[in-house]
């Protein structure tokens, strides 16, 4: 009995200890959490209260040396340059598109067309046009750096050579002139062409495009002190051109096709149903190979627009914004002709082409202050657009063969409404050496928890643009119209209607020439009766 007495005894002694020593390291763990847990609070509380030195380094870090400056302008100078010559592609794209989407016996034009606006826009932007939109003046225009001379090193304070940045502006001059011919195919004169090509690349595009984009640009400065609408506290934004470049293109595009009116032996939905509606492409392999060019030029189009590889994520977020946007609209421009277009049941590649580039046009402006969700649901709101836009001409009698007035116009309008809504608040701007997302340049949409005021300035700025460039380029286009043959606007009826079309009337020769001395595998077989076609 006393042995069991001492071993019970033993045992309780050892669970006591045991306890004493658990609670004893509580204790100090206990302890210790909560010291560091008061250090923690000290070092995000103190520094903020009494200002030292070490928050203030935080908040403002320390400018790059000469030459990690000169190593990062040599970077966003290459990545400028790389961004240009994608958006020069798109030329390919634009060509392949157009002439897909025309008559046979007027894609001889087309082509003829998009390469001599592309020679005439760069000597016109290095004349004339980098001047009126990118130098300094007043707010409606600029006035100094013609034909680049007198200007300085580099742009403004993005360290990119003036030389670099005027070659992938040019590249933006070139797309907003190509625009403008798609809505035109087919009953343009060339020499019609050289003119009103003259006059939107060369003063229309610059000079309007100097309200947005110019360094004191009435648009851009509105809302900060001593400039139009103060009281707004916004300026108009648009990041790579929803307005400044597709608006102002799909715009005068409208302008040009109203002058022009429609294609002669042209038939309207609302005047036949049967027969009615839209002529199908020549070659719509053609189309869907361009279209996927011009998407593939939009990451340079987008992206590019930062001009800075510093800012990664910003890049990264805009070619992704890019491509969930051309997605959405494609994928609800070919639900709605599905649904609802005259080729109900059926999936239609022009819709569907027209409604990929929609949502590359919507994003242009938004690209950078939008999330990937954000980027998809306005890219497919574009594709609604796109589809109602066409069908709207349709019943005008409004002639537009590849919907250059939809996609371009109307979905660059709503693109550019849509910063409003969609903006996250979470972005600021861009710059050489990174993003700048200080609350004071913050941009939050509607839909985020913002005011309107983003959406007001952005309504004023793209309506105004719409305005603008519709009267004038409409002015323009009446008075070229109305001149004498051969420089008159619109073809003679025996130029649009005669064998080949345009193409032989113009240019002299057709896109597929026959050949008297080409006998085919088919042929030989029709002859000898081996089959029968």
């Amino acid at each position: 009995m006393k042995v069991n007495s001492t071993k019970h005894s033993l045992i309780d002694s050892l669970r006591q200890l045991t306890r004493e020593k658990w609670a004893l390291a509580a204790t100090i763990f206990t302890g210790k959490m909560l010291g560091l847990l008061a250090v923690l609070v000290a070092m995000v509380t103190l520094p903020g209260l009494l200002g030292t030195s070490a928050h203030a380094a935080a908040a403002a870090p320390p400018k790059p040396t000469d030459l990690e400056t000169s190593m990062m302008n040599s970077i966003n100078t290459a990545w400028t340059l790389v961004a240009a010559f994608l958006v020069f592609g798109m030329q390919a794209g634009f060509v392949m598109l157009e002439a897909g989407f025309a008559r046979k016996r007027e894609t001889v034009n087309v082509l003829m067309e998009c390469m001599f606006d592309t020679c005439l826009c760069g000597i016109l932007f290095y004349a004339i046009g980098y001047s009126f939109m990118f130098s300094e003046g007043n707010g409606f225009i600029g006035y100094h750096w013609f034909f680049l001379q007198g200007a300085p090193a580099t742009y403004e304070t993005t360290g990119i050579p003036v030389i670099a940045h005027w070659i992938f502006q040019y590249a933006f001059a070139d797309t907003c002139s190509t625009v403008v011919s798609g809505a035109m195919i087919g009953r343009t004169s060339f020499r019609g062409d050289i003119l009103y090509s003259i006059g939107i690349t060369g003063f229309i595009y610059p000079i309007i495009g100097h309200w947005a984009w110019g360094p004191d640009g009435w648009l851009a400065l509105m809302g900060t002190a001593g400039h139009f609408y103060t009281a707004l506290g916004q300026g108009f934004r648009d990041f790579a051109g929803s307005t400044v470049v597709h608006t102002i293109g799909g715009v005068a595009s409208l302008a040009g096709a109203i002058v022009l009116g429609p294609r002669l032996g042209r038939i309207f939905a609302r005047d036949d149903k049967e027969k009615g509606g839209m002529p199908a492409g020549h070659n719509m392999l053609m189309a869907a190979v361009g279209t996927f060019i011009l998407w593939f030029g939009w990451y340079g189009f987008n992206p590019g627009s930062s001009l800075s590889a510093m800012d990664a994520q910003g890049i990264g977020r805009i070619a992704t914004n890019t491509t969930l946007a051309a997605c959405g609209g494609g994928m609800t421009a070919m639900c709605a002709a599905l649904w609802w277009g005259t080729t109900k049941g059926k999936f239609d590649l022009g819709f569907t082409l027209n409604g990929t580039l929609a949502g590359l046009v919507a994003i242009t402006c938004p690209c950078y202050w939008v999330s990937p969700l954000g980027a998809m649901i306005l890219g497919g709101v574009a594709g609604f657009v796109v589809f109602g836009g066409m069908y709207l001409l349709e019943y005008f009698r409004i002639d537009d063969p590849v919907g250059a007035v939809s996609v371009h116009g109307f979905a660059g309008i709503w693109g550019t409404l849509s910063l409003g809504l969609f903006a996250t608040g979470e972005y600021g701007i861009t710059g050489p050496t990174g993003p700048d997302n200080s609350a004071a340049n913050l941009v939050k949409g509607i839909f985020y928890g913002g005011d309107a005021s983003v959406l007001k300035a952005q309504a004023i700025g793209t309506f105004t643009i719409a305005i603008a460039v519709f009267v004038v380029t409409f002015v323009m286009m009446f008075i070229i119209n109305k001149l004498p043959y051969p420089w008159k606007l619109r073809v003679e009826e025996h130029g649009e209607l005669g064998i080949g079309g345009l193409d032989v009337f113009d240019h002299g020769i057709e896109v597929y020439p026959a050949q008297d001395d080409d006998i085919t595998l088919t042929g030989l077989f029709e002859k000898s009766g081996t089959v029968s076609v």
